[in-house]
């Protein structure tokens, strides 16, 4: 063993090894960490265990083999004769410290990672990188950053200070190693590079069932590169399919019934005309509000049972309003939900469509309420700049107000933007003004669209219900900063303030208030896809000649404006993939999830999970204890949920979504 060892790592080759030794203890210690910290839901069998760990270790070492070879060729090609000069001194001390120092806030990055989302990096941490005066903002608020950075660095010194008192410096520089061991010592570390590169993926490390085993089984730095690498995934290159002619022929026959007319039956796309005016109802053009609520899962509102009475406007909102009880949101981020509301689509694979290129000029829910004459706005409290929210919606035909820091829009996009003045804001964090100045700003623009008589639609996107949880002080009896329970509470205070200050305006009567949220607080559970984790509250108040009710159907995000189309008895062209909760039958029920790689498609307590390695996993799921158990295919469920997702990937990719030009 001594013989391999002085092989595969030679006298020269010795601050290598500590550096190797270092990152792959410090791995196991996170490893081990996240394994206490969600303890109750790892699969703590013992074989199963040592299959995480071991599994753990070998993406520890492909991970770690990256960081050896600028090292390694620096080791191999430096010159014997000036091994322990104070060059070689220099370039060996400042290269491991700013490699130490990496690998120490790589993995604090990860405890604050796995804190927020209970997962290795994915793509998410990908997209902070772009939106790091946000991001770092957050993390100065939510965390003792001084402490932290000190912390660091001083482990980093301890570090090194192990290493020298231990003697690698000294063996390093002192050594008389020749350039044949060197190279015989470096073939190993480029062979698991090698290896790594073209024949280990990230998904290899999902073994289990249980997500969580799958997620201490991976390596943090690794699976943030995976993501980096695979942040779009074409439906029909990764994930099972059916003919195309059959998918859409599928999709099609969802849609027909006495409201929709296809625009062209024998193409292949979804375009359609909706009927719903008849002698009886006739359409109306209220003002349209929509809010959506950063995080807001259901679980918060004592309607769905929370005892805590953090939701005290939205429990008597849903009293007095269409309030959807078994709605789905399709994704885990607020761009998802954003893309599920405006499209009314089925999540995609890899990122949000909000996020990609070529997502201007598309068919949204804003294209129908042009068609009514509206004008339509944009709402964000931050710089919408962020998550490219900015050039999504402006890029669509919203208008935008944001808080903007100078970042201009898109130059082909020629909608206005206005800007949330110093003098408008009492409260700021990371993200954003705080809900109530974002609200008040809604009031100022509606008293201004008011006067010129045009009906408006507004979306608007709150922030306050977002880490670090900081708001206004003394407006509610649970302190700013403190945790989730007080950024809920908080943000329905301010939707009951908003509430009360709109009753005032002449508007008011004849404004429609749609109010959903962008995704849960959570999306992480022990499953594939954690079901209970998307289940989001809904509601539509203050429509006229509607009395209260409460809508106990399944469905999902994509459903809630075609539903307050079909209120409104409008008569539209669509692109859309919702339906009308209210007329919805037994047999229409569905609801969509997914997260970036996993598509969910659930119906009557079964869900099919399409994966980007064609599988199609069948489930039957019990609400009750929110479990998951493997059954039989269905042929005709596994046809529908192949087509909604192989469909609507489809016509984005295909620019199926995009305006009809007349």
């Amino acid at each position: 063993m001594k013989i391999i060892m002085s092989k595969i790592f030679p006298t020269r080759f010795t601050l290598l090894k500590a550096y190797i030794v270092l990152f792959l203890l410090l791995s196991f210690i996170v490893r081990f960490s996240f394994l206490i910290w969600n303890f109750y839901e790892v699969d703590k069998g013992v074989f199963t265990l040592i299959e995480t760990f071991g599994i753990g270790f070998l993406f520890d070492v492909a991970t770690i083999s990256f960081f050896t070879i600028p090292y390694i060729i620096y080791l191999l090609f430096f010159p014997k004769r000036f091994y322990g000069s104070l060059v070689d001194k220099i370039i060996t001390y400042l290269g491991l410290s700013i490699n130490v120092l990496i690998m120490f806030f790589s993995f604090f990055g990860e405890f604050t990672f796995w804190d927020e989302f209970q997962r290795r990096y994915n793509f998410i941490a990908v997209d902070y990188l772009i939106y790091t005066y946000e991001v770092v903002k957050n993390i100065n608020e939510s965390y003792p950053l001084p402490i932290l950075i000190s912390a660091m660095l001083v482990l980093v010194l301890t570090s090194i200070f192990i290493m020298y008192k231990l003697g690698s410096f000294n063996k390093t520089f002192k050594s008389e190693t020749a350039f044949k061991p060197k190279l015989s010592a470096a073939i190993p570390w480029s062979i698991i590079v090698v290896i790594s590169v073209f024949f280990v993926t990230n998904k290899q490390a999902d073994f289990s069932e249980n997500r969580y085993n799958n997620e201490l089984a991976k390596s943090g730095i690794y699976s943030f590169f995976a993501a980096f690498r695979n942040n779009e995934l074409p439906y029909n290159e990764f994930y099972k399919t059916i003919p195309k002619e059959e998918a859409f022929q599928t999709i099609k026959m969802s849609f027909s019934d006495s409201k929709s007319t296809f625009e062209n039956p024998k193409e292949n796309t979804i375009y359609r005309t909706i009927i719903n005016t008849d002698s009886i109802h006739k359409s109306i053009k209220p003002n349209v509000i929509f809010i959506c609520i950063e995080s807001l899962s259901g679980d918060f509102l004592s309607e769905f049972g929370n005892k805590s009475n953090i939701t005290p406007i939205l429990d008597s909102l849903a009293n007095n309003s269409l309030f959807f009880q078994n709605l789905y949101a399709t994704g885990t981020r607020t761009v998802r939900g954003m893309e599920a509301i405006t499209l009314s689509i089925p999540p995609t694979p890899g990122r949000s469509i909000v996020k990609r290129k070529n997502n201007q000029g598309l068919f949204t829910i804003g294209e129908v309420f042009k068609q009514k004459g509206y004008e339509r706005n944009f709402f964000y409290g931050g710089d919408g700049y962020f998550d490219n929210m900015n050039t999504y919606f402006g890029g669509n035909g919203f208008n935008i107000v944001d808080r903007g820091r100078g970042f201009l829009l898109d130059k082909n996009i020629t909608t206005t933007r206005t800007n949330i003045e110093d003098d408008e804001v009492t409260f700021e964090n990371a993200w954003g003004v705080c809900d109530m100045d974002i609200y008040n700003k809604v009031i100022k623009e509606a008293d201004k669209a008011h006067e010129t008589g045009k009906p408006f639609f507004d979306f608007v996107m709150t922030t306050s219900n977002h880490k670090p949880y900081t708001y206004p002080e003394d407006e509610i009896d649970i302190p700013s900063g403190t945790g989730r329970n007080g950024a809920v509470k908080y943000t329905d205070y301010a939707i009951g303030q908003f509430i009360k200050k709109a009753q005032q305006k002449p508007w008011f009567k004849n404004t429609v208030f749609v109010i959903m949220s962008d995704h849960c607080a959570s999306s992480a559970g022990r499953w594939e896809l954690d079901v209970k984790n998307y289940h989001i509250p809904a509601l539509i108040f203050n429509l006229p000649n509607q009395q209260p009710e409460k809508i106990n159907k399944l469905a999902s995000q994509i459903d809630v404006f075609p539903t307050l189309f079909s209120t409104l008895h409008w008569n539209y062209k669509s692109n859309l993939f919702g339906n009308d909760i209210m007329s919805m039958q037994p047999q229409d029920e569905r609801a969509f999830i997914g997260n970036y790689r996993k598509l969910g498609y659930l119906k009557d307590n079964k869900i099919l999970i399409l994966d980007e390695q064609k599988n199609a996993n069948f489930y039957s799921w019990n609400p009750l204890d929110n479990s998951l158990t493997s059954i039989p295919s269905e042929e005709n469920f596994e046809k529908k949920s192949i087509s909604f997702y192989e469909v609507s990937d489809d016509l984005y990719r295909n620019e199926g979504l995009k305006l009809k030009r007349k």
